[in-house]
């Protein structure tokens, strides 16, 4: 795909709003963990939901794919999906004698992996080099993912029955975790009556971009300034999670990457052309949680990576915001 033509940050601030307001239709009262969930995206990265069943992770990802534009696939982790499944194979054709590849539901825009802690660690590793890499390997063939391409995937955190932890490298890779929770009375109401006034299960989201609009608006994220002052608080942030004394393993460097990649990414959404403390500080949690291993002796006294990135987040110092200067953003589009 031939690079997006670059969009002024104000039209791209203006479609992520719509963007919004268009997944909004269907997923109601959710409209701060909806922002994180398209930071992520913007940011080029993928996205883990961990949170119980019924409270609109599949929702939100549909939703997200026909906003924006992009091709959807759903695949359903299980103990016996095979990475083959998930990457595609290759077929024997009768017809013409000859091995013909067929892709496997990664080849899409949006792909949900749903239940993702569900299957064995080999498909799990399988998802994890398209995520990374954005290409997979079948065959000894390696082939290209379509661009863009961004997983979110759902995970049931109460079950522990036929259930595959997700490993430290591969919690790495995505680059938010996030949970929805459940909504209030009169959130839960509202599902209920648009339900009732729909007349219909299903769901339909208007589309805002597509997937040309979605690499533009990722470019000009490119484009937000980050002041020395703010990256250095979001690299003491990271090293002090390495320091806390319930820490076993604290975050790593792509834990600050992921920190300061999507505080440009939500800078957009929330219409500035550089990142405040603010932004840093609303992304620790979701950007740092999974990034953090605790002390094994200290799980019975319910430690969490949460409880370190809110303990590191009482002790660092926030730089004061100040708008750049002139020259910092020179040449910047408006």
């Amino acid at each position: 795909m031939n690079h997006p033509s670059p969009i002024p940050l104000s039209e791209a601030t203006a479609l992520t709003a719509a963007v919004l307001d268009a997944v909004e239709t269907a997923v109601v009262g959710k409209r701060s963990s909806l922002e994180m969930v398209l930071t992520g995206i913007l940011a080029g990265g993928h996205v883990l939901l961990e949170d119980l069943p019924g409270l609109g992770k599949t929702l939100a990802a549909r939703s997200f794919a026909q906003a924006l534009g992009l091709p959807f696939t759903r695949a359903q982790f299980t103990p016996d999906l095979l990475p083959a499944d998930l990457t595609g194979a290759e077929v024997f054709d009768q017809r013409t004698g000859e091995f013909v590849f067929r892709p496997g539901p990664v080849f899409t825009g949006l792909l949900l992996a749903d239940e993702i802690n569900r299957t064995p660690p080999k498909t799990q590793s399988a998802l994890l080099e398209a995520m990374q890499e954005r290409q997979v390997s079948v065959e000894g063939t390696t082939r290209k993912l379509p661009q863009p391409f961004h997983v979110l995937a759902t995970a049931n955190p109460v079950e522990h029955e036929g259930t595959y932890p997700l490993p430290e490298a591969q919690l790495d890779r995505f680059l938010l975790r996030l949970s929805f929770g459940y909504p209030t009375a009169e959130q839960e109401w509202d599902v209920v009556a648009r339900r009732i006034d729909r007349r219909r299960e299903e769901q339909v989201v208007p589309e805002v971009l597509d997937a040309e609009g979605l690499l533009a608006v990722q470019s000009a994220v490119e484009d937000v300034h980050v002041e020395d002052s703010v990256g250095h608080y979001a690299v003491e942030l990271v090293a002090a999670t390495r320091e806390h004394q319930h820490s076993l393993v604290g975050a790593s460097p792509r834990g600050t990457l992921a920190l300061i990649t999507c505080a440009r990414a939500l800078a957009v959404i929330r219409g500035r052309s550089y990142v405040v403390p603010e932004d840093v500080k609303a992304l620790a949690h979701p950007a740092l949680d999974h990034r953090v291993t605790v002390k094994p002796e200290l799980w019975l006294q319910n430690a969490t990576g949460a409880g370190v990135v809110e303990s590191v987040l009482g002790q660092v110092a926030v730089p004061a915001a100040a708008e750049p200067t002139e020259q910092a953003t020179a040449g910047r589009p408006a």
